[in-house]
């Protein structure tokens, strides 16, 4: 009787450490799931970050390479950015000064956009800076209601993903392909948020929203929006 009550105490034991080894063996898989998830989530955060910089480095160098009048005082202000973004980068995690010059997120649709500036003077805000110089004013004032018609609603800048500048102020946007004075309205295809702001400068890439601007239609805890609508509207 007394041998047949041991085996069955093995029995049990060896029961016990088999259930503790398939429970360890869970915990260890979800805690291996959530580490994974939190990387994702980083390297999201990190490369948005790390294209905005790439973006401001890419502007200060255009800058650099055909400087006017105005050049000194961008390139300052792009440089208390970049301080800014790199703050940002410090206080994410990432490796901070990683920039993004050529990637899919942000520089390489970018980079295809370059080619179209020579269309700008089509634009219909350029035709007011002949009207400046000294041409007659006219034919400007006539021109100017109906492009904006002929341009509302367009759909500009496919596939291109928009990021912040790092920039402050009231909401605004930065382009690369638009002058200043053309309002575009940015949607957030991922939480169909909107926002309709006015390029006031120029940048690396079709579009660049400043911090208020992205506020609007950013997602918690990201820096790049991957889907977005972009339109032209004025």
């Amino acid at each position: 009787m007394s041998r047949r009550r041991t085996l069955g105490t093995k029995k049990k034991i060896a029961l016990l450490v088999s259930a503790a080894t398939v429970a360890g063996g869970g915990a260890f898989v979800m805690a291996s799931t959530s580490n994974a998830a939190q990387s994702a989530k980083d390297s999201t955060v990190c490369q948005g970050l790390a294209t905005a910089l790439g973006n401001n480095q890419r502007f200060i160098a255009d800058q650099r390479a055909k400087p006017d009048a105005q050049s000194q005082a961008r390139i300052a202000n792009r440089e208390a950015v970049i301080a800014e973004i790199q703050r940002k980068q410090e206080a994410s995690g990432c490796e901070v000064g990683e920039a993004i010059g050529g990637s899919a997120q942000g520089s390489q649709t970018a980079q295809p956009a370059e080619p179209a500036q020579p269309a700008e003077p089509a634009d219909p805000a350029q035709p007011s800076d002949p009207a400046e110089a000294g041409q007659p004013s006219a034919p400007a004032e006539e021109a100017q209601p109906s492009q904006p018609a002929e341009a509302a609603g367009e759909q500009v800048c496919n596939g291109s993903t928009v990021t912040l500048s790092g920039e402050g102020g009231a909401p605004a946007a930065s382009s690369n392909q638009f002058p200043a004075g053309t309002k575009l309205k940015v949607t957030n295809l991922d939480n169909d948020k909107s926002t309709t702001v006015e390029v006031t400068s120029v940048s690396g890439s079709c579009v660049l929203l400043n911090n208020a601007a992205f506020e609007q239609v950013r997602e918690p805890g990201k820096f790049l929006i991957r889907r977005a609508l972009i339109e032209k509207v004025g």
